[in-house]
C-alpha cells in the first residue's frame, strides 16, 4: 500500500486517539498510576490467579469496545488506557514473581517487542503518527504498540528501583529527569513522531515508580500508604479527570485536515 493512498484512505475516517496537549500527557501518566497502584492492590489483596484473569477478561472487553467504537469517544479511549495499565502490569509482575524472569532480561525482550511492532507499523503504513490512527489495521498497531511499551516501561521501572537498588522514589524522580530529553531532542531536530513514542514510553515509569513509592511500605523504600489507598484515591480522581475531559472537549481527536497535515509531515 503506497503512502499516498493510505493517507488518503485514512483522512476519509475518524480519528480514534485523542490530540496530545498536556492534558494528554496528564491523564496518560496518571493511568500509569493507577494501574500500577490498582494491580498491586488486587493480586496482593485477592488470589492473584484469579486477580489477573479477571483483569483479562476487562482488558479484553475495553479493548473490544474501543475497536467497536466508531471515532474518539474520552471515557472509551481512555478506559481501554487504564486496562492496558493494569494488566500490563500484572503480566510484568507475573513474569517476574512466578516465572521468575529477571528485569534485565524482562525489559530487553519488552523493548525488542516494540521495536519489531513500530518497524512493522511503518513498512506498512509508511507512518508512526498516532494522527493517522483512523483504519482498523493502524488502530491494531497503535494498541500492539500502547501494550508492549506499558510491559517496557512496567519492567524498566522495577529493573532500575528493585534491580539497581535505586529505591522507587529515585526511579520516579530519574524518569521526570529523562523525560525533558524527548523535548529536547524534538528541538534539536528529532523527528515529532519518534519524540512522541520516546516520551510515551517514559511516562510509565514516571506512574509507576510514584505508585510504588506511595503504597509499598517503609521496610523497602516505600511511604507506606498502602495500594488500597492509592489504588482508591487515584480512580477517583482519574474518573474526574476523564469526565472533565470529556465535557470540556479538551482532548478532541484531530480533524481530518489536521490529520493529513501531521501524516504530511511524517512523510518529509
Amino acid at each position: 500500500m503506497s503512502a499516498t493512498y493510505s493517507t488518503s484512505s485514512a483522512t476519509r475516517r475518524a480519528c480514534k486517539v485523542p490530540q496530545v496537549t498536556v492534558w494528554f500527557w496528564v491523564a496518560k501518566i496518571w493511568t500509569t498510576l493507577m494501574g500500577e497502584s490498582l494491580s498491586d492492590y488486587l493480586v496482593h489483596r485477592f488470589d492473584p490467579y484469579a486477580a489477573v484473569g479477571i483483569g483479562f477478561v476487562v482488558f479484553c472487553a475495553a479493548i473490544i469496545t474501543q475497536f467497536a467504537t466508531p471515532r474518539y469517544r474520552t471515557s472509551v479511549y481512555w478506559t481501554a488506557v487504564a486496562m492496558v495499565a493494569v494488566f500490563g502490569t500484572m503480566v510484568a509482575d507475573v513474569l517476574h514473581v512466578a516465572l521468575h524472569v529477571p528485569y534485565l532480561v524482562s525489559a530487553p525482550v519488552f523493548l525488542a517487542a516494540a521495536a519489531v511492532i513500530l518497524a512493522a507499523w511503518y513498512a506498512t503504513e509508511g507512518t508512526l503518527s498516532i494522527h493517522s490512527v483512523c483504519t482498523p489495521r493502524r488502530e491494531l498497531y497503535y494498541w500492539a504498540t500502547v501494550c508492549a511499551t506499558f510491559a517496557l516501561g512496567t519492567a524498566a521501572g522495577d529493573l532500575t528501583a528493585v534491580t539497581f537498588h535505586l529505591g522507587y522514589l529515585s526511579s520516579a524522580l530519574l524518569y521526570t529527569g529523562l523525560i525533558v530529553l524527548p523535548l529536547a531532542a524534538w528541538r534539536l531536530g528529532l523527528s515529532s513522531v519518534a519524540s512522541f513514542w520516546f516520551a510515551y514510553i517514559l511516562t510509565r515509569p514516571i506512574g509507576a515508580s510514584f505508585a510504588d513509592y506511595l503504597g509499598f511500605g517503609h521496610n523497602v523504600g516505600g511511604l507506606g500508604i498502602g495500594h488500597a489507598k492509592v489504588a482508591l484515591r487515584s480512580v477517583w480522581l482519574f474518573a474526574a479527570l476523564i469526565t472533565y475531559l470529556g465535557v470540556s472537549g479538551r482532548d478532541e481527536a484531530a480533524t481530518p485536515v489536521e490529520e493529513s497535515r501531521q501524516q504530511e509531515a511524517s512523510y518529509a
